[in-house]
């Protein structure tokens, strides 16, 4: 049975970041056994234009304290008039101010970003693909206190029992509204980051 538990010990490593916060944590049994103990990658996959301060802060205060590469991935729905491998400019577009925003955000603290672009029908589909292709040792994944984070209920929970690795839910409280966006400080939206896309 897939575990599922306020993270209390992660106070110490987050930095207090709890308070406010709705945390679960998964991981499969058997999956990590075969997993070096180091943390080498942490995923971070997001929809839209902005991503919850807070959560990305703690995936790199996480990055800093087991000297871990973040993984910043957007997560593009494609039309499925179109094929999946098709080009996506109005995504792209989206993304890359996005991903060059966390970029300049990690490089200042000091945390290594190895960004993506995945493709799929629908925000599940793409973090299956990126479950399938992709190695990492925890997901954190950013949630917002009025739901309006492209990942519904279900695909959370579904997220939590596919993925082979600790995942974090982060949600701010109500009242915190900080967020990372293209249009933010640090975001010059040139499109200058080194993301892959697939």
């Amino acid at each position: 049975m897939i575990e599922i538990e306020h993270l209390l010990i992660g106070v110490a490593l987050i930095g207090g970041l709890c308070g406010g916060y709705l945390i679960a944590r998964s991981r499969l049994p058997g999956r990590r056994s075969d997993r070096p103990e180091a943390i080498h990658q942490i995923l971070l996959p997001f929809t839209g234009t902005e991503v919850s301060r807070r959560a990305l802060d703690a995936a790199l205060r996480l990055a800093r304290a087991e000297n871990a590469t973040l993984m910043p991935a957007y997560l593009a729905q494609v039309p499925k008039s179109l094929p999946l491998e098709c080009a996506i400019p109005n995504e792209a577009t989206r993304a890359m101010p996005m991903l060059e925003a966390i970029e300049q955000r990690a490089t200042a603290q000091g945390v290594a970003v190895d960004a993506r672009i995945e493709r799929g029908r629908s925000y599940r589909h793409a973090l299956e693909r990126l479950l399938e292709h992709e190695t990492f040792d925890r997901v954190v994944v950013p949630a917002s206190a009025s739901g309006a984070t492209g990942f519904s209920g279900d695909d959370l929970v579904w997220l939590l029992q596919k993925a082979p690795a600790e995942v974090l839910i982060l949600r701010p409280g109500p009242e915190d509204r900080r967020v990372v966006s293209a249009s933010g400080p640090g975001a010059n939206g040139n499109g200058k980051t080194s993301a892959r896309s697939r």
